[in-house]
């Protein structure tokens, strides 16, 4: 039993570019389904839990202060 859904041109255009030579449109959809949570992608893109900016901060000044010792040898 198959079921129809409506998209627009634009968005079958995308999918399209999403599409694996060896797919279908329902092997597709069902690989994007799976995919990451919206949460699990924002917290990989660094926006997960209390820190990160504070993290971020630190490595940013170890980086920093590596750099400048690096220049003055």
């Amino acid at each position: 039993m198959s079921t129809s859904i409506r998209i627009s041109e634009a968005t079958k255009r995308k999918l399209e570019a999403l599409k694996r030579d060896d797919e279908t449109f329902d092997d597709l959809l069902d690989r994007l389904a799976v995919s990451r949570t919206e949460a699990e992608v924002r917290e990989m893109a660094g926006f997960g839990g209390d820190g990160v900016a504070d993290g971020m901060s630190d490595a940013h000044g170890d980086l920093n202060e590596s750099l400048e010792a690096r220049s003055s040898e």
